[in-house]
């Protein structure tokens, strides 16, 4: 395991010798700086694994220091411990919005001290798996992709319009979220599909459309194991269920699929339809919208997210 490196942040430099004197026989590989500026200076050459951060600096206080780290996507997942000698309520509110991970006062004890660090340290390391488990399933993703030409950029885009039509209609961020990881991620059975009917230049046979079936659940037993994957896990094997129960693997309908899933089957199905594939040319989005328009009224897809659909296609780019 890879030693952890703390950023120490406090223009008294007995302060910074106090908190090296307490967490260097613990192994840590500590670095200082001496105000705000220096902080963001040091983050650059090098991101830490935590900073210690003194709230009361020159040149650049610990809110702005926290509030920038956070703001950044390099830098936002760094636990934040903030040193304050301020008592009032509304002085950690204002650290706690800006997100501070947790509040320390001076003086501190060096048992707590250890303590808050090696808590926050241990979930650092989750924090990270779970970012390695993701950029490998998209790593793996991109690999299927790739095998077929006519698909490249299928799962971004099925992200992408799958995240239009939430907002359109109105679900929370983690809704959001969810819909655009698993649209690049349900398509991740069909490294399982051999070449011969994956890139087969015309229709598929009964037998190989039932091989091509199988993707969806192949997809699910993939990341089944990774409890990270938990809320991905039912796109990936439900994205080609339908409303009336004719899809599969389950042959789940009505209420049995969730406004999200329905979301993400109707904007892949969109995609595939305007783009070209082997079988077929790109149809344009007004022949698109008409065949989606159609299957609903055969009660496969949800009208409602079909309408959302057209009218998001219509909108600028918000995502």
């Amino acid at each position: 395991m890879k030693t952890s490196t703390i950023l120490i942040v406090d223009d008294e430099p007995a302060n910074r010798r106090l908190a090296r004197a307490i967490l260097a026989p613990l192994g840590y590989r500590l670095c200082e700086a001496g105000d705000g500026e220096e902080a963001l200076e040091a983050v650059r050459k090098q991101v830490p694994d935590l900073v210690l951060l003194d709230v009361r600096m020159p040149r650049r206080d610990g809110y702005s220091v926290c509030g920038q780290l956070k703001q950044n996507v390099r830098t936002k997942l760094i636990p934040i411990v903030m040193l304050t000698s301020l008592q009032e309520v509304e002085d950690r509110i204002k650290g706690i919005e800006l997100g501070a991970d947790e509040f320390l006062t001076k003086p501190f004890y060096a048992a707590e001290l250890m303590a808050r660090v090696k808590s926050l340290l241990a979930l650092k390391r989750y924090t990270d798996e779970l970012e390695n488990v993701s950029l490998v399933l998209n790593g793996v993703a991109k690999v299927v992709e790739q095998r077929d030409a006519y698909t490249s950029g299928h799962c971004r885009r099925v992200g992408d319009y799958g995240a239009a039509v939430a907002l359109a209609m109105g679900l929370g961020v983690d809704d959001v979220k969810a819909i655009r990881l698993a649209g690049m991620l349900h398509d991740l059975g069909k490294i399982s599909i051999p070449d011969s009917i994956l890139l087969k230049p015309g229709p598929l046979n009964e037998e190989e459309r039932k091989i091509m079936k199988t993707h969806a659940a192949a997809g699910a037993r993939l990341v089944e194991p990774m409890n990270t994957m938990a809320t991905v896990l039912p796109f990936i094997r439900h994205h080609h269920e339908r409303l009336n129960g004719t899809g599969y693997p389950d042959g789940l309908s009505g209420d049995e699929i969730s406004l999200p899933i329905r979301i993400l089957s109707v904007v892949d199905i969109y995609d595939a339809l305007a783009t070209r594939r082997p079988y077929k040319e790109a149809f344009a989005r007004p022949q698109c919208l008409t065949i989606l328009r159609e299957e609903a009224r055969r009660g496969w897809w949800d009208r409602d997210v079909v309408e959302h659909l057209s009218k998001s296609l219509a909108l600028p780019a918000r995502i």
